[in-house]
């Protein structure tokens, strides 16, 4: 099954910065355990665009969806035989990265 692992960062008290390197290896190893399918950091929020299609015609608003101190910094999708194995990724996941995750499996 596969697992979307979203990353919380918190604008009042944001994870440590000097994580790439741990993040690396840590990916190394989802990668050599075969359990990464991707990942990737985003941007800050003052980058985003929010799209609403849903009338006659497409409605364009900078920043995002949702004004909050916590918001989306990164995602990772893996491939985990069952929630007990993602969720004991999960944990080392957010100490590697020193943030909060949320782990949700896809359909």
């Amino acid at each position: 099954m596969q697992y979307l692992v979203s990353v919380i960062d918190d604008k009042s008290n944001p994870g440590s910065t000097d994580r790439r390197p741990a993040i690396s290896a840590f990916n190394e190893r989802l990668i050599a355990e075969g359990y990464w399918v991707f990942a990737g950091g985003l941007a800050d929020t003052d980058a985003a665009t929010v799209i609403d299609n849903r009338g006659e015609q497409a409605v364009f608003s900078d920043g995002p969806f949702v004004e909050s101190k916590e918001y989306l910094a990164g995602v990772w999708v893996w491939e985990a035989p069952d929630l007990d194995v993602a969720l004991k990724l999960a944990a080392e996941a957010s100490k590697v990265c020193d943030r909060k995750v949320e782990v949700r499996p896809f359909r």
